[in-house]
């Protein structure tokens, strides 16, 4: 009998400590696929991705094979107007898929690049 009077008051207690609000115990953000596009500029946004996932092959000497530099400005415009570095990043067939290797940019980070040439590619 005590074993049972002993089980009762464990169960009571064990479901007694139940969290039954999940969106406070877990908060999601309101939109959690947003991608905030406002501030982007050259400086801080763009070479930013382009340095984290183009210098590597794209900038000084890496160059010299393909001769495709992209750690500067005015490399990174000449790609852009001959229309090379978004179907690169875009990877829609119509240039070679970059950057190699099976991934493909992160899409806010392509809508990020994409937000700057359409605010004018200013050399921000």
């Amino acid at each position: 009998m005590r074993f049972l009077l002993l089980f009762f008051i464990l169960s009571i207690i064990i479901t007694g400590c139940y969290y039954d609000k999940a969106e406070l115990a877990y908060p999601v953000s309101a939109n959690p696929t947003a991608c905030d596009t406002t501030g982007t500029t050259y400086s801080s946004t763009v070479s930013s991705i382009l340095n984290t996932n183009c210098y590597s092959c794209h900038s000084g000497n890496a160059a010299a094979g393909a001769g495709i530099k992209l750690d500067t400005y005015s490399g990174v415009v000449t790609y852009i107007n001959n229309g090379q570095l978004m179907g690169a990043i875009n990877q829609n067939g119509s240039m070679p898929a970059m950057p190699p290797g099976g991934y493909k940019l992160a899409a806010c980070d392509i809508n990020k690049i994409q937000a700057w040439i359409i605010k004018g590619k200013p050399n921000n």
